[in-house]
């Protein structure tokens, strides 16, 4: 979108809506928000005309369905202030149960469409606006009685407004049949807001533009909340419209062991998939490869979905890695991410944040886990996988995932298989030995170069993670029953007791 035309657009001051719509409303034309009670509507044509008001264009709510007094506290309650928006109000007065006055009340209910339009239009020319919401079309639908007057009465509503140029925004809370298109024909742009309830955690809201004539937009659904302060609209994240330059380059830790295993390291701007059982060490290997970041001066950021922060930083700690001193630094940030209250798309927003803001070159999301249970389908995890990681790459980041597998030995198998979504794949297993519990770690696949097709054990003490030899004495280490081929095979406790 250039310059020039932004400028001619009525931005919302919904940074992601107006993201969406390319700069917001094209001025001069009639639009529809429709969605059923609840999803928003209201909210987002306040923050419409705010913004117009913010910049001294005249703006004028028609309501034909709430009082003033309640638009005025919805507002209240986002600590808005309504200077520079004149307020129209079409419902009965307090004095409607005034049985000497009921008779020459004025409302919507009794009141006949020829009069409801022309008071519409006294409130256009009184104050000229530039932007106009009504709300809603819900009662005009109703006056009109049939599909043909009603349509009528907003063809000459919408000629009536635009040769004036004012920008209008129509709320509909799709109250009448469900094969009503007459304003979907009518408007130069729709934009349907819904509302989902999954079974368990708060509802969640979406949005998605249906037309925009003569304009390009961002297509399908895009995930939105209500807060404090307004709407916030996360666009769906399109990982090709993202991509900066950056040097490719191996990325060695400070063990030799896991760096011969990986083949010499990570690549920068490439992913790792971390999988295995509970308590096999996957949240502390991926901590490695952030402590190996922030040594290099770069800096990093964890989404954490299954493990409470406190408890996290205790049991880092107690392992060698001071998670705390690395916030406090300001090189690492670490977010909590509750899967019953945020949608996918805000997560992808909070990654954005951290690459483009805080220069984040290392990404942690522990686990997968988590981040399923935020969506019922697991096609759509898939999708919304895809496209993080492709644009963590194209960003230079190194990114690091952790799936939890059903199971503790044996046959295991994840919720969901993203293996061929990463670059790199880890595998840590339990297996049994010489009558004790064990650990190891092996890497089955690699994009971007050669590595160890070996299986290796490790120990996780006070120093952190510590890789031994080759297993070469044992066959059948990944089913977590090996088999001993070898009469003395070198494992860790054996070495260190050495």
């Amino acid at each position: 979108m250039t310059e020039a035309n932004a400028k001619d657009k009525a931005h919302f001051g919904i940074e992601g809506l107006d993201d969406i719509t390319a700069g917001g409303l094209a001025r001069g034309r009639l639009f529809l928000l429709e969605g059923s009670p609840g999803t928003g509507k209201t909210t987002v044509a306040t923050q419409f005309l705010a913004a117009g008001a913010a910049v001294g264009e005249a703006s004028l709510y028609i309501t034909l369905s709430e009082t003033e007094e309640e638009f005025r506290a919805g507002a209240a309650s986002h600590g808005w202030s309504l200077e520079g928006i004149d307020i129209f109000e079409l419902v009965p007065p307090e004095s409607l149960l005034d049985e000497d006055q009921q008779q020459s009340l004025l409302y919507s209910s009794d009141l006949e469409l020829g009069e409801t339009t022309k008071r519409i239009f006294e409130a256009f020319e009184r104050v000229k606006p530039v932007r106009v919401v009504l709300d809603s079309l819900s009662e005009i639908r109703l006056l009109a009685q049939s599909s043909l007057r009603y349509r009528r009465q907003i063809l000459a509503l919408k000629h009536y407004f635009a040769r004036s140029r004012a920008t209008v925004l129509m709320l509909d809370d799709l109250s009448s049949e469900a094969n009503d298109r007459t304003m979907h024909s009518v408007a130069h742009g729709v934009i349907r807001l819904d509302e989902l309830s999954p079974e368990y955690g708060a509802e969640r809201r979406r949005l998605r533009v249906v037309k925009y004539r003569g304009q390009r937009y961002r297509g399908g659904f895009h995930d939105m909340v209500i807060a404090t302060g307004g709407v916030c609209v996360f666009p769906r994240l399109v990982s090709a419209e993202h991509r900066r330059p950056f040097k490719r380059q191996v990325l060695g830790t400070e063990s030799a062991e896991l760096n011969a295993l990986l083949g010499g390291g990570v690549e920068r701007g490439s992913s790792m998939l971390i999988l295995g059982p509970a308590g096999a060490g996957k949240s502390l290997l991926a901590l490695t490869f952030v402590v190996g970041a922030i040594k290099r001066g770069e800096n990093a950021a964890m989404f954490v979905f299954d493990e409470e922060l406190g408890l996290l930083f205790e049991r880092a700690k107690g392992l060698g890695i001071d998670i705390q001193s690395m916030v406090d630094g300001g090189r690492l940030s670490v977010e909590q991410i509750d899967a019953a209250e945020m949608t996918p798309g805000e997560l992808s927003a909070r990654v954005r944040r951290c690459v483009e803001e805080l220069d984040a070159q290392t990404v942690v999301i522990d686990s997968l886990n988590g981040y399923q249970a935020s969506m019922p389908e697991e096609q759509a995890l898939i999708l919304h996988m895809h496209e993080l990681l492709q644009y963590l790459n194209r960003q230079g980041a190194s990114t690091f995932l952790t799936v939890a597998q059903h199971g503790l030995v044996g046959d295991m198998k994840a919720p969901v298989d993203v293996t061929y979504l990463a670059d790199t794949v880890v595998l840590l297993r339990y297996f049994e030995a010489l009558g004790k519990v064990r650990r190891a770690i092996s890497v089955i696949k690699k994009r971007t170069g050669a590595h160890e097709d070996t299986i290796r054990e490790y120990l996780i003490d006070g120093r952190g993670i510590t890789l031994g030899e080759p297993l070469a004495g044992f066959q059948g280490v990944l089913r977590g029953v090996p088999v001993l081929i070898d009469e003395r095979p070198r494992l860790l406790n054996d070495v260190a007791a050495e």
